[in-house]
């Protein structure tokens, strides 16, 4: 279907990729992994033509549909969220445009004298309009934006009224109804909630077309891919099976790397020994010669490389007292929408709670409330005695000096601490000793997100109220942080899309959009691990079957 063959690309003296191929066949769907920097973003643009490699060739067929994701929030036009959706989903978007102009013009009286003109067009094009399935357009635009999160009355507003997140959706939307052969996406998943992302995945597994992605997500890859796509120093290398797959084969390649590299250096240990010891010896002059020629032949190994981040051992807090957080007969609205109606709720030392909820259901209301970041109109709540809380969310990103480096933002706030501490907790969240004079302007969302934690966790506090912590983080550094939060002593309440966080940190589940047995929606309170919850209620999200 599409290819790369023999591809090298460089940007000035870094080689991003050398020689390097990949096939793209019909059905297959393809994760591409790789470290920040290895190139995915470069394959991309390869493939959609806006770049062009500087050895090698690229092949795309001619007639062949491509739909692109990119991270890109697109205008806030004056556009509904309907017809932007329609209008940017390619050739067939086109044509519907074209179709209504073209029909409107059949009903002008004005131009009846350029009736046979308009009615050849009209032919010409609905003809296609048909074929590629244009009379379901508007059905399969709402079914998508309604498994994105729209209901039918966000639809009808404006682009410009949405936020950046929500116009990714779009963007999303936009790529999956012109239902094109291939779709590249690159991170689909970054600003979706967990009933969105799941509703994906089923989309993405029934579609027939060929997928090629990148997701932090291993969840989401795990259930959709086919095969991984590994960039590793400039070559691609292709594995059959999910990540999962990959991982393993991954580590065993790895251990055999490291063992052939071990006897080779054990190898080359004795041969130069022998040629140190008899080099001066006249009678084994022709063995040292003999063994100095082999050395100089054999290609030598160099040590597998691999990223390894290291969990950070931060001190455990003060103990808090038992009650850390009481919600009491809290009422809550915005406009004439209610969020909450005299709502009970306690988080106690230890507990970690995830919360879960649909779109508009309150978890960040919750986290906010709980966090005093805003008060309630009716009802108290407070926060329990020895507290020290630390809030995580988008906005913490704030918190951060632009014209800082990443050292000088982390010294300034630490000031008496050890340099070689400090020089630990950065490598921990992924920032090694060349990249800590890195200005904080330039870093990306996941590498201000690492920042943030990196900032929070060191002086940790007992109570710990975190926004979609894992938003834009890579797959290593989500498993370093929960493998480093596993440790933590303290007391948790989160909001997160992420399965692999929910597992490994939830021991108790709030789902803010949970029906009781009398069918009434109401806040649910389990007082179990996400993976029981999952069990217990059919569900891995609200109203999302398992």
């Amino acid at each position: 279907m599409i290819s790369l063959q023999a591809i090298s690309k460089y940007y000035g003296r870094q080689t991003v990729l050398a020689d390097a191929s990949f096939q793209l066949n019909p059905g297959n769907k393809v994760g591409l992994v790789g470290p920040n920097g290895a190139g995915k973003s470069t394959i991309f643009r390869l493939l959609t033509g806006e770049e062009s490699p500087d050895r090698g060739e690229v092949r795309v067929p001619k007639n062949l549909t491509l739909g692109y994701f990119r991270q890109d929030a697109g205008d806030p036009s004056k556009d509904t969220v309907l017809d932007a959706a329609i209008k940017g989903c390619g050739r067939l978007g086109e044509l519907h445009e074209q179709v209504s102009v073209l029909e409107a013009a059949m009903e002008d009286p004005e131009q009846m004298d350029q009736m046979d003109s308009i009615l050849e067009q009209y032919g010409e094009i609905q003809g296609e309009y048909q074929q590629r399935g244009g009379y379901e357009l508007e059905a399969r635009a709402r079914e998508v934006l309604h498994g994105l999160g729209f209901d039918d009355a966000s639809m009808e507003g404006t682009m410009a009224t949405i936020s950046g997140g929500w116009r990714m959706r779009v963007s999303i939307a936009q790529v999956l109804i012109g239902n094109p052969d291939v779709l590249l996406l690159d991170e689909p998943t970054n600003h979706l909630d967990i009933e969105s992302i799941l509703w994906l995945e089923g989309y993405l597994k029934a579609s027939s077309s060929a997928i090629l992605m990148t997701s932090h997500d291993r969840d989401f890859m795990d259930r959709i891919v086919t095969h991984i796509v590994e960039i590793d120093e400039g070559s691609l290398i292709t594995h059959t099976g999910d990540y999962a797959a990959y991982e393993a084969a991954s580590a065993l390649r790895t251990v055999h790397s490291e063992a052939a590299f071990a006897k080779q250096q054990s190898m080359l240990k004795r041969e130069e020994r022998f040629i140190e010891r008899f080099e001066k010896n006249a009678g084994k002059a022709s063995q040292v010669q003999s063994r100095v020629k082999k050395l100089d032949k054999i290609e030598k190994l160099l040590p597998p490389k691999k990223r390894v981040l290291v969990p950070f051992a931060f001190r455990q807090p003060p103990r808090s007292g038992n009650d850390v957080a009481t919600l009491k007969e809290i009422s809550k609205s915005y406009g004439e929408k209610v969020i909450y109606d005299h709502f009970d709720f306690e988080v106690k030392r230890g507990e970690r709670w995830c919360v879960m909820g649909g779109n508009g259901a309150g978890k960040t209301t919750l986290l906010k409330l709980i966090a005093g970041i805003i008060q309630p109109d009716g009802g108290t709540a407070r926060l329990g005695a020895s507290l020290k809380l630390g809030y995580f969310a988008q906005s913490a990103l704030e918190v951060l000096d632009p014209a800082k480096t990443v050292w000088k933002q982390i010294d300034d706030v630490f000031p008496t601490a050890t340099i070689p501490s400090k020089r630990t907790l950065l490598g921990s969240f992924d920032f090694p000793s060349d990249e800590i004079d890195k200005p904080i302007s330039v870093l990306s969302g996941g590498e201000k997100s690492r920042l943030v934690l990196a900032q929070m966790l060191y002086d940790p506090p007992n109570f710990l109220v975190l926004d979609e912590p894992t938003n834009h983080l890579d797959l290593d550094t989500k498993e370093m942080l929960i493998k480093t939060l596993s440790k933590f002593d303290g007391t948790m309440i989160f909001v997160s899309h992420d399965r692999t966080f929910l597992r490994g940190m939830a021991n108790n589940v709030l789902d803010l959009s949970g029906v009781d047995n009398k069918g009434q929606t109401k806040p649910m309170k389990y007082g179990c691990a996400y993976e029981e919850w999952v069990d217990r209620t059919g569900h891995e999200a609200p109203g999302v079957w398992h």
